[in-house]
């Protein structure tokens, strides 16, 4: 072997053994927020206690109530819009609120703008019933608090947003579940007292209440809300 080989076998192993030495780092850009909470047991079963009666009120006044999500035909009640400026959902507004004020200086939004509630209704879903796919339009983040939720009452699904990541999916490791940053799709199982809020442009659905309970004890009642900037005033 001439010198100028061996040079050259040197090199190569040199850039071989680099290439098992790679220090990468991972950036990332674009996250999805989701926020949650979840009150105390003796606070939910206050809070909930109130709702529930309010909300069980609000449909007896309006039995049609209106229908967005929720499919009317199978037995999907929503209320109307305007909630959050009856006095039994202050409280509910209140702690929404609060949260709000936590994203915004999270999120390192303007402090002369707050982050509140602009829009809040009831859904009651007795067994049978679901809530199509959809975003929330005219608001900057949303959310959701669970007054009733019995087992298999249906589960909250959130849908990658990211419709040209599911152009071709990667193959994953069978004996491994999936990284939290490449799941396509995430569940949340309803629980009396929690809270979820999330970016108002994140298409979310609700799977069907399969609860086994009967009369009202099987509904799955929720209240959910919109939060938009509003200017704090001087």
């Amino acid at each position: 072997m001439s010198r100028a080989d061996a040079d050259d076998n040197t090199s190569q192993q040199k850039a071989v053994e680099f290439l098992f030495d790679l220090h990468v780092e991972e950036e990332t850009y674009f996250p999805t927020q989701v926020f949650t909470y979840q009150l105390p047991e003796q606070s939910t079963e206050n809070l909930t206690g109130l709702l529930l009666d309010a909300v069980y009120k609000e449909r007896d006044q309006d039995l049609d109530g209106i229908e967005r999500s929720n499919i009317r035909e199978l037995g999907g009640w929503h209320s109307r819009n305007n909630l959050h400026r009856e006095e039994p959902y202050k409280p509910l507004v209140d702690l929404v609120n609060a949260v709000g004020q936590k994203i915004s200086r999270k999120n390192g939004y303007h402090e002369a703008y707050a982050l509140e509630v602009n829009s809040m209704w009831s859904i009651i879903n007795p067994p049978g019933c679901s809530n199509r796919a959809h975003i929330h339009p005219e608001s900057l983040w949303s959310g959701v608090f669970y007054v009733q939720a019995p087992e298999g009452s249906g589960d909250f699904e959130f849908i990658d947003p990211r419709t040209a990541n599911l152009m071709n999916t990667p193959k994953f490791r069978d004996d491994k579940g999936r990284p939290q940053n490449c799941w396509a799709e995430v569940f949340y199982t309803p629980k009396p007292g929690k809270c979820i809020l999330f970016p108002s442009w994140l298409y979310h659905s609700v799977s069907p209440n399969l609860s086994a309970e009967q009369g009202d004890a099987g509904n799955r009642i929720i209240m959910s809300f919109n939060l938009d900037q509003v200017k704090r005033s001087a």
